[in-house]
Formats: structure tokens, sequence, C-alpha cells
């Protein structure tokens, strides 16, 4: 019978699983900046304006939980952050047309409507993410370097 120790170390060392509870922190934390800052700020600046924000706070937050957790990286910092800036560029994208449109055409609640196109833009960004942000480590495990 494997220990509690043995398992934990199992479960860190499966990169796929890892990037299942870092993409929970981030999916998580991402609607939680984005859930304050509109009750703090939707009086005063349009919703489109907060997601700007928030797209800020929660991609710096994702590259750093990604590059060390996840996949582990050693690469040059700033162009393994431009790198998921660009790959985050489609969900970043999607997400200013999936918002209006769950609000404004849909009518959904704002909260409800982040928490869905979040969901969504999770699995979207997973796929980037492995195959272009942190592509070069992904070789190198797999090399064994």
């Amino acid at each position: 019978m494997p220990t509690l120790r043995e398992l934990a170390s199992r479960a860190y060392a499966n990169q796929p699983l890892r990037f299942l509870v870092v993409g929970g922190w981030n999916t998580g934390s991402g609607y939680l900046v984005f859930a304050l800052l509109y009750y703090f700020l939707s009086p005063h600046i349009h919703y489109l304006a907060i997601l700007a924000l928030t797209v800020v706070v929660n991609v710096t937050n994702a590259f750093l939980c990604y590059k060390f957790i996840v996949f582990r990286t050693r690469g040059n910092y700033l162009r393994e952050y431009l790198r998921f800036y660009a790959v985050y560029a489609v969900p970043i994208g999607l997400g200013f047309v999936l918002l209006p449109f769950a609000i404004e055409v849909l009518k959904l609640n704002a909260y409800v409507a982040q928490a869905l196109v979040t969901l969504f833009l999770a699995g979207v960004s997973y796929l980037g993410h492995k195959h272009i942000s942190f592509r070069r480590a992904a070789v190198d495990q797999k090399n064994g370097r």
C-alpha cells in the first residue's frame, strides 16, 4: 500500500493533473478577481473595463503558476510571458466577445455570464499553452532533458 507521501509524489509528477489543479486555481481566482472588481467598480466603470483589469491580473497569475508548477520551465521569462500572452489573445478575444453576448443578448447576470465564459475558455487555454507557450519545455521533458 503506497504511503500518502508516495501518492502525493506521483500526483505531482503527473503534468495533466498539475494542469487541472492549477487550472482550477486559476479559474477560481480569475472569477473571484472579476467578481470583486465588478462588485466594487461596476457603479463607476463599464464591465468591459473591469474585464480588462481582470485579464492583466489573471494572466500574470496563470503564467507564474503554469511556468513553475505545471510545465516547470527554466526558459527565458520575458519570451515565455510574451508567448503566454500571445496564446491568451485567443481566449481574451473570445472573452470580450462572449461576455457581452451573454450579458446583452442572452440577458444573463454578469456573474453567471463570466462564470460560464471562464469555464469554456479554460479548455481553450490548455491546448494553446501546452503546444505554444511552453512548447520547448514540453519537448525537453519528452526527451528527458
